[in-house]
């Protein structure tokens, strides 16, 4: 679901602004999950890069290294778009590596670097750090500002961004083609699932926003518990999970599409049952069971760490906050309002790497 049609839960827009007028404008820092070892095969390269996504900076440090792309481990993928930093690994046996001098360009610069015993798997960060300008802001600033505090207490709905989606959503239609027999390469393969799953996630979160439970246990709620991607249930709420729901401790949660029954029952289950009753969602639940998917869960909301933000001009609105993994921060701006992102206005221009991430 494209990012203008989805509810947002805490009320009509109160802006509407402009979105990455510059890769300056969305700034993206991992942080780490982990302490490298020190000794090892695998040398940690912790880069910056500025309108290059990660797989277009594997393959650079894998030509730099002279080794093959399996050599090449990362945590995330991050959009072109955007200035981000985030750390690579490199699988050299000899311990000898390169100058990293011969990275550095306007585009990619090392800022640090230390050996480590395994390659860095996906997955291994524990969230990412934003820093977001929005430019031509119109609307009312006590409004702004009132709804920010709203979503720094309260979370937002924890919706897929438009980039698991690809441009103009042709990740969804191209994943009906697969289910219809075209054949992908087994990374595309990957992505299309996961697009699939996406939009039928996004369907059942829009109708639980609608009705106004995102942030409410239903009858026969699966649980999942706050940092993990661990879940209970189904379990009717009580009054000490209503505890815990407040106190930011467990998450209500909609499905992650595959094979199985169901986990969640009775309201639960009605609502995502409703919300995926469509013909394009059955297509869609029909692929991800015969690809061999397994049901999974993914937590309906999620709520901002260390959110802050500030005016440096008065139309120029500068949001500050840190996500866990998985989340993306235009869950966070769409709350907002409508945003006329400009890195799409060029995406054709530079077609080297499909974008991707947070």
């Amino acid at each position: 679901m494209s990012s203008t049609s989805l509810p947002r839960a805490h009320g009509g827009a109160v802006l509407s602004a402009v979105m990455r007028q510059a890769p300056e404008d969305f700034r993206v820092e991992e942080l780490d999950g982990f302490e490298a070892t020190g000794s090892g095969e695998h040398l940690l390269l912790d880069v910056e890069k500025r309108g290059m996504n990660t797989a277009f900076a594997a393959a650079r440090i894998a030509q730099w290294a002279g080794v093959g792309d399996v050599a090449i481990g990362y945590a995330g993928l991050k959009d072109r778009h955007a200035v981000t930093r985030q750390r690579f690994s490199v699988h050299l046996p000899k311990r000898v590596a390169p100058d990293v001098a011969m990275l550095d360009s306007p585009e990619l610069r090392v800022l640090g670097q230390a050996w480590h015993a395994r390659k860095l798997p996906r997955g291994a960060l524990a969230g990412n750090r934003f820093e977001i300008m929005l430019r031509a802001v119109v609307g009312e600033r006590a409004a702004i500002d009132t709804r920010l505090a709203a979503i720094a207490a309260e979370g937002v709905p924890n919706f897929f961004g438009e980039q698991r989606f690809g441009r103009e959503g042709g990740n969804v239609r191209n994943a009906l083609a697969m289910f219809e027999g075209r054949r992908v390469r087994r990374d595309q393969r990957t992505m299309l699932l996961s697009a699939a799953r996406s939009e039928l996630f996004n369907r059942v979160l829009a109708a639980r926003v609608e009705a106004g439970h995102w942030n409410r246990g239903l009858q026969g709620e699966v649980w999942m518990l706050d940092g993990s991607r661990s879940v209970f249930g189904p379990e009717d709420p009580t009054p000490a999970l209503e505890a815990r729901l407040a106190a930011f401790d467990i998450h209500p949660t909609a499905p992650l599409w595959g094979r199985g029954t169901p986990r969640v029952r009775d309201a639960a289950l009605a609502i995502e049952l409703s919300a995926l009753d469509d013909a394009l969602s059955l297509t869609l639940r029909g692929g991800l069971e015969q690809a061999g998917l397994k049901q999974e869960r993914r937590a309906t909301r999620m709520r901002p760490q260390a959110m802050a933000w500030d005016w440096p001009q008065v139309d120029v609105l500068r949001l500050r906050f840190e996500l866990p993994p998985g989340c993306y921060a235009t869950a966070v701006t769409t709350e907002l309002g409508p945003t006329q992102d400009r890195s799409s206005e060029s995406a054709g221009a530079d077609a080297r790497l499909p974008a991707g991430g947070v």
